[in-house]
């Protein structure tokens, strides 16, 4: 497949938003496209799978050419037919063509049983050979291995799609939309609310997509492991890259310089060219050779002044008001949750350190901070704060403001004693200037409401800054704003972020929860991750025993030999497992179990691991007896 946008522009209600988009889309490739929030990247997205109509260009002909018919799959497009089907129903929905080309083998084979023809055999064999190359062998290892990654737990495998919350009906959708492989993929914030588990699993598979995918993320690590194209939009405008995040990085850095460097030399050279002319061209003598410093002039290609970058992002001075005494945390045995302990977490934190909280969803990060600061009661345990801590607390919820109120007054409310100047000169730094500061708390952005709390908690001069998520709805450039910022504070951090990078660069120990309880680590996140690629590498090795290798020796007489055991174990096998199924759909028939409904779904699932097992058994027994 190939798909080729040149001069691409959408106006939306009028306004321009991309005025000047050259793409090209091939199949495999693994395109990252970055900018500043509002610079238009998922409306790029919305252009290529035709939910965007071109507009006229900037004195261009705009157009979209595609080699070939392919489909497209985007998440806002995905829906669910039937709210009351199971979610292992609709996640297998998505292997629309293995279970057709599965319900159609199942017919051949029985087909072949009953008259082993030779067309019924060779139509058997040809159905087989489909359901290999689809996949069929593994596809259910696969979606189960998501949907355990994904958070989800056995028991809800088997809930109906309408019992589910927005959030995890999201992620059903997206991890259908995933499985279901189309030819092009296009995802905006794919990592958004995944937790680090997810979002392995989601580099995994993206580097393995045998397909192109399109990414519109803020997450710089995530965007390193999975892409090698990046394009960066900027005031409408297009500019591609190779290679991976940093690689865009390095490389902008070094276009940016040398087209300054060319810029300013030809600056140089025109501007010592017109004053020749200026000086001589009204000299007889002369005048022959003014003209030709005219048309070297005009014959010029002229290279375009660099583009101003937009680089404006919001900056505070984070001082604490009181330094706070050496032990600013200690927390024992405390037992965090609502109506039933999710975690029982230990540990102690001294002035200036900088811990991250990371893990899957669902087992109490965020739990963890609202107990910390009085939000919600301790099950057990105890916490306590040392001497002259003060503490500012940012919650990604309670960011997301609501109401009729403008930015200025909301924040004047917090703070009555400042005057409409000082008030007026802290929004400015946090990016609300002009009439800016008049937009109701329902007109804002995300990413506007994170940087108005951040606003309200950094002017109380905290000491101890519990922070849960911040950087959700920010844009890069505003992450590595907050990143600086945070490294220059000089109290005391603990936070919980799902954003590696962020994590990388910042804790210098960590919070690790997991399933089986949760562990205070000395450490960075690089010399966790070490941690966790030795213990993978090194268990398996523990198991090793290498033997030493005996000499073989065979003649045809034992291959012949040897071949036909195997021929027999394997019929032996396929019979065994026939049985089986026999005796699962025995067990269907019962009556005790036919009201049974979560019987009757485990009776089901046994069987279609059975059929599958079989399969591969009869793979197995046609390639030893061909």
């Amino acid at each position: 497949m190939q798909l080729i946008i040149s001069h691409g522009a959408v106006d939306l209600s009028g306004e321009p938003i991309l005025t000047d988009i050259n793409m090209e889309i091939n199949t495999n490739s693994r395109i990252a496209v970055v900018g500043r929030n509002g610079c238009g990247k998922t409306t790029l997205l919305k252009l290529i799978s035709g939910e965007y109509p071109l507009a006229k260009g900037l004195d261009t002909n705009p157009t979209i050419s595609v080699s070939e018919n392919f489909n497209i799959g985007i998440l806002n497009q995905m829906t669910f037919s039937d709210e009351n089907r199971l979610m292992v129903d609709e996640i297998r929905l998505a292997y629309k063509d293995i279970l057709e080309t599965k319900s159609l083998l199942d017919e051949a084979q029985r087909n072949m049983e009953e008259n082993q023809s030779e067309e019924n055999i060779k139509r058997y064999s040809d159905l087989l050979d489909t359901f290999v190359a689809l996949g069929g062998h593994y596809f259910e290892r696969e979606y189960e291995g998501a949907i355990k990654r994904f958070g989800f737990t056995e028991e809800e495998k088997y809930k109906r799609v309408s019992e589910f919350s927005g959030g995890q009906r999201t992620k059903i959708a997206f991890l259908k939309l995933l499985l279901s492989k189309p030819d092009l993929l296009l995802l905006d914030e794919p990592t958004n609310h995944l937790d680090i588990n997810a979002v392995t699993w989601l580099e995994d598979y993206i580097r393995n997509y045998k397909k192109a995918v399109v990414i519109v993320s803020h997450d710089r690590m995530f965007l390193d492991r999975t892409v090698n194209e990046v394009y960066e939009i900027e005031y409408g405008r297009s500019y591609k890259y190779i290679g991976n995040y940093t690689d865009f990085i390095k490389q902008k850095k070094e276009r940016d310089a040398l087209l300054l460097k060319q810029y300013t030399a030809q600056q140089k050279e025109i501007e010592h060219l017109s004053s020749v002319v200026e000086r001589f061209r009204y000299k007889a003598t002369k005048a022959a050779m003014a003209q030709s410093k005219i048309k070297q002039i005009e014959r010029m290609e002229k290279i375009e002044a660099p583009i101003a970058h937009n680089e404006k992002t919001f900056k505070a001075n984070l001082e604490p008001s009181v330094r706070s005494a050496k032990e600013v945390l200690t927390v024992k045995d405390l037992q965090i949750g609502f109506d039933r302990v999710l975690s029982t977490v230990r540990f102690s934190m001294l002035r200036g350190e900088r811990v991250g909280i990371i893990g899957g969803n669902g087992l109490g990060k965020s739990t963890l901070l609202k107990t910390l600061v009085g939000k919600i009661g301790a099950l057990g345990g105890e916490y306590k704060l040392g001497a002259m801590v003060n503490v500012g607390y940012f919650d990604q919820q309670q960011a997301l403001y609501r109401g009729n109120q403008t930015v200025f007054d909301n924040y004047q409310s917090e703070f009555p004693s400042l005057s409409d100047f000082e008030v007026r000169s802290a929004l400015g730094a946090f990016l609300f200037t002009g009439e800016e500061v008049f937009k109701t708390l329902d007109m804002l952005s995300g990413g506007e409401r994170v940087r108005l709390a951040l606003c309200k908690l950094f002017r109380k001069n905290p000491n101890f800054l519990i922070l849960d998520e911040p950087t959700n709805h920010m844009d890069i450039a505003s992450k590595e704003a907050l990143e600086e910022l945070l490294l220059d504070f000089e109290g005391t951090l603990l936070f919980v972020s799902h954003d590696r990078y962020f994590i990388k660069k910042l804790a210098n120990k960590l919070l690790v929860f997991e399933e089986n309880g949760v562990e205070f680590k000395d450490m960075t996140y690089d010399e966790y991750q070490l941690e966790l690629s030795q213990r993978v590498t090194e268990e398996p090795a523990m198991q090793i025993k290498e033997k030493p290798q005996k000499k073989t020796y065979t003649t045809p007489a034992k291959e012949k030999a040897k071949r036909e055991r195997a021929i027999k174990k394997a019929e032996e096998k396929i019979a065994a497992i026939e049985g089986e199924i026999e005796n699962q759909k025995a067990e269907l028939e019962r009556e005790e179990n036919l009201s049974d409904y979560v019987k009757l779904s485990e009776i089901g699932e046994k069987i279609e691991a059975l059929e599958a097992e079989l399969l591969e058994a009869l793979t197995e027994w046609e390639n030893l007896a061909e």
